[in-house]
């Protein structure tokens, strides 16, 4: 993670990671981490734009642009703040003080409701193995830990749920 005069400069992790993009969201699957992310459209083009040469300034004017709207700097941090928790930047990004910790509440709270299509959004679930897919117990086998269980992976009074 770069540092431009005080500026952030975040740059996207590429390696390890299948990439499919589809109508208004991009599926991320990172193989090192067995966990699939699904970026909204704003998530996906903050993580287009971190290019390790674009400041988070600078990708909030391409993305006002990109989307002919007017778009806070605090929405791109609250997108680079998620992208680093999960891992699909290169390096954890250092947020300055005041802006570490943004949550979606106090971004909306702050630019307006009408700003509540554009906030970032990635979320994510853990994906088994094709090996761990292979072996799971269906529902109401006996177990000993949720790891055993096919999802939803509840281990439930020794039986799987």
């Amino acid at each position: 993670m770069k540092r431009e005069n005080e500026q952030l400069i975040p740059e996207a992790r590429k390696d390890g990671l299948v990439v499919q993009e589809l109508s208004g969201e991009v599926l991320v699957y990172d193989r090192e981490r067995n966990k699939a992310h699904c970026l909204n459209s704003t998530a996906a083009l903050v993580w287009e734009y971190c290019d390790g040469k674009t400041s988070v300034a600078q990708i909030a004017r391409a993305i006002e642009g990109k989307l002919n709207a007017p778009v806070d700097e605090d929405v791109i941090w609250l997108g680079v703040e998620q992208l680093s928790k999960t891992h699909l930047l290169k390096e954890r990004a250092t947020l300055p003080e005041h802006k570490s910790g943004l949550s979606r509440r106090e971004v909306m709270k702050r630019i307006g409701l009408a700003a509540a299509v554009a906030l970032p959004v990635v979320t994510s679930i853990i994906a088994p193995t094709a090996a761990q897919a292979a072996n799971c117990l269906p529902t109401g086998s006996m177990c000993t830990s949720g790891a055993q269980c096919c999802p939803p992976g509840i281990c439930n009074a020794g039986m799987c749920a």
